[in-house]
């Protein structure tokens, strides 16, 4: 694993593409703080406010550290951030975060559509204040329209976006993911906004939400609907436009996932199966139109060999194969390792950077702090100087 700096006494961030930008981070859970997550990354001094008591949720959410039981999930959405408590509907916690906005370039909130006015901090009046300011607003279903009250949740978004109709086993129910799908989507879709929106040097709000960023990733499903009628069937690891596509068992109990969505790749794949040349299974559409004869004949062939002798052949063929692979396996892979993708922060392993930059990367700092660490520090901060 790459190793990371200890947590410093009151961190500050001092290098980075972004260390001369301040985020204040009101949001909760994960998709918003996942977006202050990602510009912290990169050296933005991101100020998470929470409220006092519980701090945020994800202190609370799924498995703990075995060493200081703090859970995984806020060393990871917490990591590279400040910790300040403040209760907004206390008048003079409110005042020291508007005055603490009034210093930073973008905010981050994840309120439903009009909280963040009634608690008296109306974007437009802080813009007003501080006209470069950009503050994202992550919601379920935007700002506006018939469902913009409505709860934001992710299953929600899995459930209206396309994706858990088109999930699944072909005569089994929809199926929703197994992790944050549509948090950790919305994250990167409103860090990439944000920083948009700061290259414009205009202070604005930035309205991303979890079912049209979930939306984004369906790719030419709405316009096949809308050009041609069609829905796409459930095929379980399969996949509408392209055959042979799936998870197949090996000999020794492994198994293996192929994609052919390549003509030339797909070709190679026929005729290492034993199909190549057959007329019936030419190009796309005779692919397709044979969908189910040609993964039986697949998944006969991967049951007679091994993994690694499947893994070798299509490395051979330059065909594209890769092993399936729970965490465990994930973690003791070579080119994750080689590439410094699983990071100990703190004594916590976790996701490193999201992106490697040549000129200016990125640096995690320190993992989720302990609830209001950086309080007084901060708030000393927006004290004048003597």
């Amino acid at each position: 694993m790459g190793e990371a700096r200890a947590v410093a006494a009151t961190p500050r961030p001092v290098d980075g593409p972004l260390h001369d930008l301040r985020v204040v981070d009101l949001a909760t859970v994960v998709a918003g703080p996942g977006c202050a997550r990602y510009l912290g990354d990169f050296g933005a001094d991101v100020i998470k406010v929470e409220r006092p008591g519980a701090g945020d949720t994800t202190r609370a959410m799924g498995w703990t550290h075995p060493d200081d039981d703090v859970t995984l999930w806020w060393k990871l959405a917490g990591r590279n951030k400040r910790s300040v408590v403040a209760d907004l509907k206390d008048p003079d916690d409110l005042d020291r975060v508007r005055r603490l906005i009034a210093t930073a370039d973008v905010l981050v909130e994840n309120f439903r559509p009009g909280t963040l006015e009634r608690l008296g901090l109306d974007p437009a009046d802080l813009i007003a204040a501080n006209p470069t300011l950009v503050v994202t607003r992550v919601t379920g279903f935007g700002q506006d329209g018939p469902y913009a009250q409505r709860p934001g949740f992710a299953t929600l978004a899995e459930a209206m976006s396309g994706f858990a109709a088109s999930n699944g086993e072909p005569e089994g129910a929809p199926l929703l993911p197994p992790i944050a799908l549509t948090d950790e989507v919305t994250a990167l879709t409103a860090a990439f906004a944000t920083m948009v929106a700061l290259h414009s040097g205009v202070g604005q709000v930035v309205d991303v939400n979890l079912l049209e960023s979930l939306f984004q990733l369906m790719g030419p499903l709405m316009s096949l609907w809308e050009t041609r009628g069609e829905l796409v069937p459930r095929l379980g690891s399969g996949i509408a436009y392209s055959v042979p596509r799936g998870t197949y068992r090996c000999s020794d109990g492994r198994w293996v996932a192929i994609s052919t969505s390549a003509e030339s790749v797909a070709v190679r794949v026929m005729d290492l199966i034993g199909l190549g040349g057959d007329d019936r299974y030419a190009g796309f559409a005779g692919r397709i139109a044979h969908r189910d004869e040609i993964d039986e004949v697949l998944g006969a062939w991967c049951a007679e060999r091994t993994l690694d002798e499947v893994l070798r052949v299509f490395e051979e063929a330059h065909a594209a194969a890769a092993p399936v692979y729970d965490m465990a396996q994930l973690a003791a892979d070579p080119h994750l390792r080689a590439r410094g993708s699983v990071v100990d922060l703190d004594g916590t392993p976790m996701q490193g950077l999201v992106a490697h930059l040549s000129a200016t990367p990125g640096r995690l700092r320190w993992a989720g702090r302990p609830l209001g660490a950086d309080t007084d520090d901060v708030w000393a901060e927006l004290e004048p100087d003597d």
